[in-house]
């Protein structure tokens, strides 16, 4: 039986919805590359909220796998006469949305609530893969496009656009910080970055802390912070750093997407899961939570890492 991507006609128009958050955004992006470069013919527009959207714009010179950013409306969405809505979400909006879409073919994993709007009930990623373990979230979303009827193949390194690297006026190499999460559990104490950046600082290495508009970034007020920036100004200066050091969140997998060197410390999460995807990487834990990581084990994985000279 012909598979859903082989039933699309040449030119068919693609409704991908990707909602929250900005880690899965990121990851969302080695599966749409996977996806063009099986049928470039066809039109994507990725459904995404305005924050995140950045992950998916283009340069000038255009971004080869996504043709439109929609915001989720049920207008835009109609508007755009999908043949094929794929939820990779699954929350009630996304539901909402995939609905709405008017597209003949409606696909998402089976395991999501409401799956009854699905025409398509995509299988479990261990099915897809024919692996029974634990599968990165990159290998999820892109075995959604393996079952679609994109050829199995390697999933490459997610893939953000931008314009050239910029340190935004750094004299000297720099690292990016992010010593913030979603959840304490999930947070590194805010004393041991800052003995991080000091050693980083001793080292020649500029350290450059990013936050979100909301986080509190007092502790870090002798260095630099780049604070609420929008996420388009991120991506810049993350393409430009020697390495990034932060806990398990959405900067830490942009600064991937660059192939730039990570150092990621995990809590709560499942770094099978959600470690960084394709680059040089090291993933720190401890059985006591993330506050069981000590600054010292830090350190010596920032100077583990290649580019990085202690």
């Amino acid at each position: 039986m012909p598979s859903p991507l082989e039933r699309l006609p040449r030119g068919s128009r693609i409704l991908v919805i990707r909602l929250r958050s900005l880690g899965d955004c990121v990851l969302t992006t080695p599966a749409l590359a996977l996806l063009k470069e099986h049928r470039p013919d066809v039109l994507v527009a990725m459904v995404v909220e305005d924050r995140f959207r950045a992950v998916f714009e283009s340069t000038p010179e255009g971004n080869p796998d996504v043709d439109e950013i929609l915001s989720p409306r049920i207008s835009e969405v109609r508007k755009w006469r999908a043949r094929l809505a794929l939820n990779l979400h699954g929350g009630t909006r996304s539901m909402v949305l995939t609905a709405a879409s008017g597209a003949g073919m409606r696909a998402g994993f089976g395991h999501h609530r409401y799956s009854f709007v699905y025409s398509a009930k995509i299988p479990r990623a261990q099915e897809i893969l024919g692996e029974e373990r634990p599968v990165h979230t990159a290998e999820h979303i892109a075995s959604a496009m393996f079952w679609l009827g994109v050829p199995r193949g390697p999933i490459p390194r997610a893939k953000l656009e931008t314009t050239a690297p910029s340190g935004h006026g750094s004299v000297t190499e720099y690292a990016v910080l992010h010593p913030f999460a979603s959840e304490p559990s999930k947070t590194w104490p805010a004393s041991r970055f800052l003995e991080v950046a000091g050693h980083l600082s001793d080292s020649g290495i500029e350290p450059v802390f990013v936050a979100g508009p909301d986080d509190d970034v007092s502790a870090f007020r002798d260095f630099r912070v780049l604070r609420g920036a929008p996420l388009a100004e991120v991506k810049s200066l993350m393409a430009g750093a020697r390495i990034f050091v932060g806990n398990d969140s959405g900067p830490a997998h942009i600064a991937a997407s660059f192939g730039i060197p990570v150092v990621a410390l995990f809590g709560a999460s499942n770094p099978r899961m959600w470690a960084p995807w394709r680059t040089e990487a090291r993933v720190l834990t401890s059985p006591r939570g993330i506050s069981g990581i000590e600054t010292a084990e830090v350190i010596a994985a920032v100077h583990s890492l290649k580019k990085v000279q202690a």
